[in-house]
C-alpha cells in the first residue's frame, strides 16, 4: 500500500488514533483482497462522477472502504503492480458523496 496524497496519509493516521482495530481491519482487507465485493456496506467500487481517477496519467477504477460509520478510505489498484494507492482518507464522510 502507498499513500497517493499527503493528504490521504494525514487521514489515515487520523483513523488510526481514533478507530485503530477498525483500522486494521482496513489495512489487512485492502492488503489481501482489495477488490473484494463480498461486504458491498463495507468495501465498494464508487459509481457516477466518483467511479474512476487519474494516477500516474491513467484512469483506474476507484474503491472506497468503510473504516467507521462516517471513516472512509478511497483507493486505487493497479493489478500490475500489484499495489494499492491510498487516495483519500478521513474520519469524517466524503461530502463529494452527498446527492
Amino acid at each position: 500500500m502507498r499513500f497517493a496524497t499527503t493528504e490521504a496519509a494525514k487521514g489515515w493516521g487520523d483513523l488510526c488514533a481514533e478507530a485503530a482495530a477498525n483500522a486494521r481491519r482496513c489495512f489487512e482487507s485492502l492488503r489481501t483482497d482489495p477488490l473484494s465485493t463480498r461486504d458491498p456496506d463495507r468495501q465498494h467500487r464508487l459509481r457516477g462522477r466518483l467511479a474512476t481517477r487519474i494516477l500516474g496519467g491513467r484512469e483506474r477504477p476507484q474503491w472506497e472502504f468503510e473504516v467507521t460509520a462516517g471513516g472512509r478510505v478511497r483507493y486505487l489498484v493497479d493489478e500490475v503492480g500489484r499495489t494499492v494507492h491510498l487516495v483519500c482518507a478521513s474520519t469524517r464522510h466524503p461530502k463529494d458523496t452527498d446527492a
